[in-house]
């Protein structure tokens, strides 16, 4: 059980849950809020974020990223701990996991939308997709340096807009300012993972950002991402504004800059993987304070 557990990956779970807060806490300040609405969307997203992480620790050992030679944390299909049959299996259930409680989500959510529920029905059975194929299936997109995209899209805009939609039923075109910055933030996540394993992906013809731009550039790339996610939330501010609180996400700013300062002075593998953490903390946070100054400048 430890063994499937670390396999989930539970540290990536906050960054997954904060694009669902994100939807949830633009809602709330509109005046669309339902618990249940929020439960089911977080159950679902954990459960998506789970399905990712073993396709990832399956399909990298598969393909040759997760060798004997990768300095990150040790991946267990690659260990021999879970063998690739049993990951497969788990790979069906969490699938079959996922799609259900999203379907009792839309169920729950848009009971009387009409044909809105077979659009966000066909955008779940595609982040399912989006979860299984970015490093597992014969032709991984992760593999192709898509992975940047993918991750903007689904944990941004679709994560952040589609719980919003499910909450208010209705979308105003300013939500797509913070709905980028969470997207940006978990872009910025996967980029000190790529950064971490440029060497082990570029053996394995893994084609992440980083290996096709270099380390330097991959660095610079990083501080555009982060600036400009902090740029696209104030910018709604700006649009929105009624109060100063409303810039309380600012505070995370230093957090930011450190993790910057880090990703460019720690060549070494080990000493950078806590810094994926430490964004994914901050993207949180992010989210929260952002979310704490809307509700309270309403």
């Amino acid at each position: 059980m430890k063994v499937w557990i670390s396999a989930f990956r539970l540290r990536t779970l906050p960054l997954a849950l904060a694009s669902i807060g994100m939807g949830a806490f633009l809602a709330a300040a509109n005046g669309f809020f339902r618990w249940d609405v929020f439960l089911m969307c977080a159950l679902t997203t954990i459960l998506l974020q789970i399905l990712s992480n073993l396709a990832n620790d399956y399909g990298d050992t598969v393909h040759g990223a997760d060798s004997q030679d990768r300095q990150g944390p040790q991946r267990a299909v690659q260990s021999g701990q879970i063998t690739a049959k049993a990951m497969k299996t788990a790979l069906f259930i969490f699938a079959l996991l996922a799609l259900g409680s999203g379907l009792s989500l839309l169920w729950v959510a848009l009971e009387n939308a009409g044909n809105v529920f077979w659009v966000f029905l066909g955008l779940g059975i595609a982040a399912i997709a989006a979860a299984i194929t970015y490093t597992a299936g014969w032709r991984p997109y992760g593999y192709a340096g898509l992975g940047d995209l993918s991750v903007l899209i689904f944990f941004g805009w679709l994560a952040v807009l589609g719980s919003y939609y499910l909450f208010a039923q209705t979308l105003s075109w300013p939500v797509l300012l913070p709905a980028t910055s969470i997207g940006l933030l978990s872009v910025g996540v996967l980029n000190v993972n790529n950064i971490r394993d440029i060497e082990s992906d570029e053996r394995a013809g893994k084609f992440s950002i980083p290996v096709r731009i270099g380390r330097k550039k991959a660095v610079s790339y990083h501080r555009i991402l982060l600036v400009l996610a902090v740029v696209s939330s104030v910018y709604y501010v700006l649009l929105t504004y009624s109060s100063p609180l409303q810039f309380l996400f600012l505070l995370v700013v230093p957090l930011l800059v450190k993790n910057a300062y880090a990703v460019q002075k720690k060549t070494i593998s080990t000493e950078l993987d806590p810094y994926l953490k430490q964004l994914a903390m901050t993207s949180l946070l992010f989210v929260l304070l952002f979310g704490i100054g809307q509700l309270i400048s309403v």
